[in-house]
């Protein structure tokens, strides 16, 4: 209900000439500006959110880049990184150290390690992605934004499945994931549509990796095969989410609004590069580099135990990919994805 109030709010200042009263057809139309972008999600898009009590900031995270912990869940890059890099944008600020700017000249993370979409308190460290979002919508409603949004900018929620994971890891019955993954795909809609409120031309959405797959769960196989016990509620939060986003689509064009909503699809590079289709470096695909408590010690004695070179890797822990992972993932991703991000 918050959000949607505030959606109103929002809808009603651009009606009547824009947020702060600037919003004018010279900035939709004129000349296409260094594109702003701004990350909402979980760690698979946080570049350093996170508390430095987390394992992200403890070695041997960041040791490929910068060299050392910056809060990346991976010995390097990661997704919001390459993707900055095909979308042709500044480095987004942190919602960390600029949350309190009375202005922000660039795009803005505030995705945080360990989010997920249902399950935040109000001051909880890890606010769920609605808050992240109404985090935007709070700038934007106080003109914060520089600039406002402009048509060049990419809004992106990235969800790598923390509700599901959760909640499987927690035993719970199976029966119960439908209407767990129903109301994650609806939380989804709702933000995508709060985020249309706020002007974006281009929206984007992550579809959800195969969870199966990641080394917390084929380690079972010896990391030679995917858990398929998984694939179901994989399949069916994919399905749905292409439903809503080919919806908004549709509604956009009939509105004559000119937004459009896309789903960069890490599926199926997931995939692809799995099944060795993407990237022949990778010898055991689904077994991590950094095995057992990654960045964890207890009395000076190291809780894990690392591969020789990240680079061979294509799992950095047992669910974040490595650097070289997320290479090989935009490499898949390719050409549809750079003209989304890059079409006027």
């Amino acid at each position: 209900m918050y959000s949607l109030m505030k959606l109103f709010l929002i809808s009603f200042s651009l009606l009547f000439g824009g947020i702060n009263g600037e919003m004018g057809s010279n900035q939709l139309l004129g000349p296409r500006k260094v594109p702003k972008l701004f990350v909402f999600g979980d760690s698979y898009a946080d570049t350093g959110n996170t508390k430095r009590d987390t394992e992200a900031w403890a070695l041997p995270y960041g040791i490929t880049f910068p060299g050392k912990p910056s809060g990346r869940y991976c010995d390097g890059l990661i997704a919001t990184d390459f993707l900055e890099k095909v979308l042709g944008a500044e480095s987004p600020y942190l919602y960390r150290t600029h949350g309190r700017k009375k202005k922000i000249k660039r795009g803005m993370n505030f995705a945080f390690g360990a989010s997920k979409m249902l399950e935040s308190s109000p001051n909880s460290p890890f606010p769920n992605i609605t808050a992240q979002v109404n985090f935007l919508v709070d700038f934007v409603l106080a003109g914060r934004v520089y600039g406002d949004i402009t048509s060049s900018d990419v809004s992106l929620i990235s969800y790598a499945g923390g509700d599901y994971i959760y909640y499987i890891d927690q035993n719970r019955p199976a029966a119960g994931l439908k209407a767990i993954v129903e109301k994650v795909v609806d939380n989804l809609h709702v933000n995508m549509i709060i985020l249309s409120g706020l002007l974006f031309k281009k929206i984007a959405v992550t579809s959800l990796q195969p969870i199966g797959c990641l080394p917390s769960y084929t380690s079972a196989s010896s990391f030679k095969s995917c858990n398929e016990s998984q694939s179901a509620l994989v399949e069916l939060h994919n399905k749905l989410l292409k439903q809503v986003v080919a919806k908004l689509n549709e509604q956009s064009r009939v509105m004559k609004k000119g937004q459009h909503f896309f789903i960069i699809d890490i599926h199926n590079a997931f995939m692809t590069v799995l099944k060795n289709k993407g990237n022949k470096r990778f010898k055991n695909p689904m077994k991590s580099c950094c095995e057992g408590y990654c960045g964890r010690s207890s009395d000076g004695e190291k809780l894990y135990t690392l591969c020789d070179d990240p680079k061979s890797s294509f799992f950095w822990d047992e669910v974040h990919p490595t650097q070289e992972g997320w290479r090989s993932i935009y490499s898949v991703l390719g050409k549809p994805l750079t003209e989304f991000l890059t079409k006027p």
